[in-house]
């Protein structure tokens, strides 16, 4: 192993030790740590500083000594998926020199915070374990943080009479919501949620028994609709697509659904959900034909995009 993964490797194990969310587990995320303590591939741990560094120079930094190249426009990306977590989480500071500098400034720095660094420096040594316990009891982990507001903040969705289950936070959790009280009551009366994604949690729901017996077997690898409900009195199997940013049933995911539910002895039918028309509109070109469109803000109606029947599995599903 060259020093260089060494280092990024090793920086891997401290963001999970120090309790970062998953989100914050990749190289990305690595390297902005090694940029915060100029800890280049030949310098040990102990020898970790705190300059002040700003996005564009931990990006320049990145480059120059692991030879990892970023594009420009993922600029926003370090400061919304790294550093706001790092700053969140105590380990850096947002503007150490002149706090009161205008957010988004482009003369915004960041610097490992104090705590942070001795920890760090740390690493490797006989006192890290214990180093990390202390840092840990006195700095609550931003995973903990973050577990503790989203279960305040989680989406209740009624499944069934007297059943609700709880999604993440989101205009995609809720679009889910609704597509589980509002267009399956009305499109698919009395019908089965067999699954509903999370973004929090891929797996938000998943009655696998229930899909099992219609002859569908997913592993955790298998790319998942974000609703599946059967309707039980057609024998359907309604695959729906949640889309708030991306991703409806174009040609290319059809063809994805019809081979993971290949073996399904119920219809297959396909839907794509928008929360509302603006939204629809930017992906009419991409909708695959022969699916279903419904829009949230407009929920008695459904759009079929041809074919021979309306909302209605096809022979070949």
């Amino acid at each position: 192993m060259t020093k260089k993964n060494n280092h990024i490797d090793e920086t891997y194990q401290i963001l999970i030790s120090l309790g970062l969310p998953r989100a914050q587990h990749n190289e990305r995320s690595a390297l902005s740590l090694l940029a915060l303590l100029n800890l280049t591939p030949n310098k040990k741990w102990a020898k970790a500083e705190n300059p002040l560094v700003g996005i564009t120079p931990i990006m320049d930094w990145s480059r120059e000594h692991y030879g990892k190249e970023y594009a420009p426009n993922t600029r926003e990306t370090f400061r919304r998926q790294t550093m706001h977590q790092f700053v969140d989480a105590g380990i850096a500071i947002y503007n150490p020199d002149k706090p009161d500098r205008p957010v988004n400034s482009p003369k915004a720095v960041y610097q490992v915070a104090p705590a942070a660094l001795t920890l760090l420096r740390s690493f490797g040594t006989k006192m890290w374990n214990d180093n990390l316990t202390t840092y840990l009891t006195q700095n609550k982990s931003l995973a903990a943080k973050y577990a503790m507001a989203r279960k305040q903040e989680l989406i209740p969705v009624q499944i069934a009479p007297g059943k609700k289950i709880k999604l993440s936070p989101g205009e995609h959790s809720e679009l889910i919501r609704a597509i589980i009280e509002d267009f399956a009551p009305r499109f698919a009366p009395d019908s089965v949620l067999v699954y509903a994604g999370d973004t929090g949690d891929k797996w938000g729901y998943f009655d696998a028994v229930l899909l099992t017996k219609l002859g569908v077997n997913v592993d955790t690898h298998g790319k998942m609709p974000d609703v599946v409900l059967h309707f039980v009195e057609k024998d359907w199997l309604l695959l729906i697509e949640s889309v708030t940013s991306h991703g409806p049933v174009d040609g290319k995911r059809h063809a994805e659904l019809a081979k993971l539910f290949a073996g399904s002895t119920a219809g297959l039918v396909y839907v794509t959900a928008f929360p509302n028309r603006s939204i629809m509109g930017r992906y009419l070109g991409e909708i695959a034909w022969e699916t279903e469109v419904w829009v949230a803000d407009a929920p008695s109606h459904l759009i079929h995009f041809n074919g021979e029947r309306f909302l209605g599995p096809y022979p070949n599903g």
